[in-house]
């Protein structure tokens, strides 16, 4: 049946005849299933071009939940009288929908239908329940700004892989992208900048046309709202204290004004890790607090992401106010002024019933500074937070030991912004190489957790940087087909890596292809790169070679 991500159990009914989606066909919604429903309307019902309307006689497709199960959990069975969609909540019932639709072939994807044939259904018994609670894709927008309209296209190529994490990278040195109303010049500045690097560092191509974006607050409010619809939480990343030069270059006295003349900063026009972070303030942290207080009206997420990465220390060592500042909280030096940050904001987000999620660089600066009572973990953060663990899986490891919950994304594993092939047609090269089969056999928990300490692993994610991705073409042939395979890693419970049927994979990917083709999806072919895929004359950064996992 061609089924990605591959279920947990399923058994044809041979001998039966198949269910045939017709007319008559109706679907009979039990209370908290009305969504799906809808969904399905709008979605099966556009592509055959069949009504689908509510009633209870067969044949029918009947929506039930049933407590016994787990929430994302369904059993789907399908005979020639009707079809059974049960889930352990509305989520599951969705997540058997998606099934539903594959079973339907690769024409139930399109958008309205190409002929008059019913499509056929094979009789069968499927029982699935997703390994992990966390099955995340991080969409950086910040570098590249993608239009409500792609964001919104991406939450239904989730749904359609049983994904249900949209990270969204919001704010960068290269741009604000989110409406702030207490801060206006956050994206009356910072969301722009004159002119953008094509390709990497050694690049020396100059994209010269102004470029930028930003999500209105009722943009956002509507993502969200599409997302929930499909049972997608959508968290957002607000970036501190490094990678913050698109918000110093609004307000400058949130730099270290005392080191650089920050009203001379732009918002950055280059890649790579930046000099300029945030001046740790009060102001600074008053401001963040004013940010985080309307990202909160906005983002109903219990995780709210506030980066903590690649923030160099240089212009807090050459800086008095910061220095004067290590000393009136008694650290010892300024990774232990990095973690105060992180756990002022760790705290603000506790008190107001929310999770702080940051990436490894948040574990570092120990307990040093940890202010007396409250409970605090070894890394001084409270016992609430949460890490994803980039730089390979030791950050995840270190976190998990501690307590701490993870969401693994080595980047060694599952960045698919790094190349798919060492080939000289890859467009802009970066990274290691990472294949289809390469991320099929990513494993998210590594072995060096057991028992209660794998069980902090609650999730895992892919992540697509789009420093090199100024189009949704760009995007989609660097996400897709290996959307697919994490996909497959973040739901199924596959056997170890390298006792994994990749073969059976590749075999069932050739339907999938077929689906992406009526979605639209722009994929890189097994064969390689469409001429138009290429970029050439455009210098990346490949990586030889990737590291073991440690």
């Amino acid at each position: 049946m061609d089924l990605i991500p591959a279920p947990t159990h399923l058994h044809p009914a041979p001998g039966n005849d198949p269910f045939t989606l017709g007319g008559s066909t109706r679907i009979d919604a039990a209370p908290g299933t009305e969504g799906v429903a809808r969904w399905l309307r709008g979605t099966v019902g556009a592509a055959t071009g069949l009504d689908l309307a509510p009633g209870e006689s067969d044949p029918a497709i009947r929506l039930r939940t049933d407590e016994s199960l787990a929430a994302e959990a369904y059993r789907l069975t399908v005979r020639a009288d009707g079809i059974g969609i049960t889930g352990g909540g509305p989520a599951g019932v969705f997540w058997g929908a998606q099934t539903l639709r594959q079973l339907l072939g690769p024409d139930a994807f399109r958008r309205a239908p190409l002929h008059k044939a019913s499509p056929h259904v094979p009789c069968a018994d499927i029982e699935d329940v997703p390994r992990f609670g966390w099955r995340g894709f991080m969409l950086d927008v910040a570098r590249h700004f993608m239009p409500k309209d792609v964001v919104l296209r991406y939450v239904d190529l989730l749904a359609a892989h049983k994904l249900n994490v949209l990270h969204l990278h919001l704010t960068d040195d290269q741009g604000w992208r989110i409406e702030i109303r207490r801060y206006p010049r956050l994206t009356e500045v910072g969301a722009w900048r004159t002119r953008t690097k094509v390709g990497l560092r050694d690049s020396p191509l100059w994209d010269e046309r102004p470029h930028g974006g930003y999500y209105t607050q009722d943009d956002i409010r509507e993502i969200v709202a599409y997302a929930a619809e499909r049972h997608i939480t959508v968290v957002p990343e607000i970036d501190m204290p490094g990678h913050s030069q698109a918000a110093i270059a609004a307000y400058p006295e949130l730099g270290n004004q005392d080191v650089i003349d920050t009203t001379t900063l732009p918002v950055l026009t280059s890649w790579g890790v930046n000099p300029n972070v945030l001046a740790p303030t009060d102001n600074t942290l008053r401001f963040y607090e004013g940010v985080l207080t309307e990202v909160l009206e906005l983002f109903p997420s219990t995780f709210v992401h506030i980066g903590g990465d690649e923030c160099p220390k240089d212009q807090w060592r050459a800086s008095k106010a910061a220095q004067a500042r290590i000393e009136e909280l008694g650290l010892a030096d300024e990774d232990g002024l990095q973690s105060w940050f992180i756990r002022h904001f760790d705290r603000w987000l506790a008190d107001r019933g929310r999770r702080l999620i940051g990436w490894d660089e948040i574990l570092e600066g120990g307990n040093r500074g940890a202010p007396a009572g409250g409970e605090v973990t070894e890394y001084g953060l409270a016992p609430g937070a949460a890490v994803s663990s980039w730089r390979g899986y030791a950050g995840g490891i270190a976190a998990a030991l501690a307590g701490h919950d993870v969401v693994m994304c080595p980047e060694q594993q599952v960045y698919l912004d790094h190349r798919q092939h060492d080939g000289p047609d890859e467009p802009v090269p970066i990274g290691y190489v990472r294949t289809l089969e390469d991320v099929y056999r990513f494993e998210p928990v590594p072995p060096q957790l057991r028992g209660e300490q794998a069980r902090h692993v609650i999730g895992t994610q892919a992540n697509l940087w789009t420093e090199t991705l100024d189009s949704v073409r760009a995007a989609d042939y660097l996400a897709f087909p290996r959307l697919a395979a994490f996909a497959e890693v973040a739901w199924s419970r596959l056997p170890a890596p390298e006792q994994r049927d990749y073969q059976d994979f590749t075999a069932r990917m050739a339907a999938h292809y077929r689906r992406l083709d009526a979605l639209g999806v722009e994929y890189r072919p097994p064969a390689g790169p469409h001429p138009w895929q290429r970029r050439p004359g455009v210098i990346g950064r490949p990586i030889e070679g990737a590291p073991p996992i440690v």
